[in-house]
C-alpha cells in the first residue's frame, strides 16, 4: 500500500477546493495512505499583529520568542488544523488533528538558538504511531510543531515537516500544494523535471519569487532524504488527472531515458 505525504502551505488553505478534498477520498478509495501536514505562515502574521507582538524573518525563519510560540501553536495546533480536519470530514475521510507534541510525533532540537529562538530542527518523527494511526484508516493532519527530550517546543518549518515525515514513512510520493499548477515555462505546465534541470530554470529565472524555496525543498528532500518523486501541484482543484494520475509537475533526481 502506498503512501503519499501532502503538504498545504499556508498561502492555499483558504482556496482548498471541494475538488481538492474529494481527490484525496479517491486516493484513499484507491488504496493509497495519505498524510497531511500543513503551514499557517499569513494566519501568524495576522494573529501576532493583531495582538501587537512583533516578529522578524532571519533567513527566511520567522524568529520565535516564547511570546510568538504561544501564538504559533494557537494558529497552527488549533485553528488551522482544525479547519483541515472538518474539511477533510465533510469530504467523508476520517480525519485526525495532531502536533508534534503528541505522542512525541515530532522531536527536535534547537536551529541556532540565539538567532532564531524557538525554531527547530527535526531529530525524530515517531513513524510507529503514524503507522498506527494510518492502519486505522485515518488521515492524519500534522502542525508542525516539535518537542524535545525537556518538553521545549519548538517552531518546525511546514517544508522540512513534510519532507521529514514522507522520508519517515517511506512515502512514495511528496506532494506540495501551492496556487499553481506546477512549475511552467513559456504558459505550459512541465509534467517531469529532473533536479539538474529545476537548478538551470532557477538560474535562467523560469521558476522565481515563492516558488523557489518550495522546489529547494523538493531538491533538498530528494538528496538527503531518498525519495523517488516530489511533485508542485494546485490545491484549487483536483489532485488528479482524468486517468487518475496526479497532475503537476514531478521532480525526479534524474529523468529515465527512453
Amino acid at each position: 500500500m502506498q503512501t503519499i505525504v501532502i503538504k498545504c502551505g499556508g498561502s492555499i488553505l483558504a482556496e482548498l477546493s471541494d475538488s481538492f478534498f474529494n481527490s484525496i477520498k479517491e486516493l484513499k478509495e484507491s488504496g493509497f495512505r495519505v498524510v497531511v501536514v500543513h503551514g499557517g505562515g499569513p494566519e501568524i502574521g495576522q494573529s501576532l499583529a493583531s495582538l501587537n507582538i512583533e516578529s522578524e524573518f532571519v533567513n527566511g525563519l520567522r524568529k520565535t520568542t516564547k511570546e510568538v510560540l504561544d501564538v504559533v501553536e494557537m494558529v497552527l495546533s488549533g485553528t488551522v488544523n482544525k479547519k483541515v480536519v472538518v474539511d477533510l470530514e465533510k469530504a467523508g475521510i476520517p480525519s485526525v488533528g495532531l502536533s508534534g507534541c503528541d505522542a512525541k510525533l515530532i522531536t527536535a532540537k534547537p536551529v541556532n538558538f540565539e538567532q532564531l529562538g524557538y525554531v527547530g530542527e527535526i531529530e525524530q518523527v515517531n513513524v510507529s504511531f503514524l503507522e498506527f494511526l494510518l492502519s486505522q484508516n485515518y488521515v492524519p493532519v500534522v502542525s508542525p510543531i516539535g518537542i524535545d527530550e525537556d518538553f521545549t517546543k519548538y517552531n518546525i518549518n511546514a517544508d522540512t515537516a513534510a519532507a521529514s515525515v514522507a522520508i519517515a514513512l517511506k512515502a512514495e510520493h511528496l506532494l506540495f500544494v501551492t496556487d499553481v499548477d506546477g512549475i511552467k515555462k513559456d504558459g505550459e505546465v512541465l509534467p517531469s523535471l529532473s533536479a539538474d534541470s529545476v537548478l538551470s530554470l532557477i538560474d535562467e529565472g523560469t521558476i522565481y519569487g515563492g516558488m523557489i524555496p518550495k522546489v529547494k525543498a523538493a531538491l533538498s528532500a530528494l538528496n538527503d532524504g531518498g525519495l523517488n518523486e516530489i511533485t508542485i501541484i494546485n490545491g484549487k482543484s483536483s489532485l488528479l488527472s482524468v486517468d487518475g494520475s496526479l497532475k503537476g509537475t514531478k521532480i525526479v533526481k534524474e529523468l529515465e531515458v527512453v
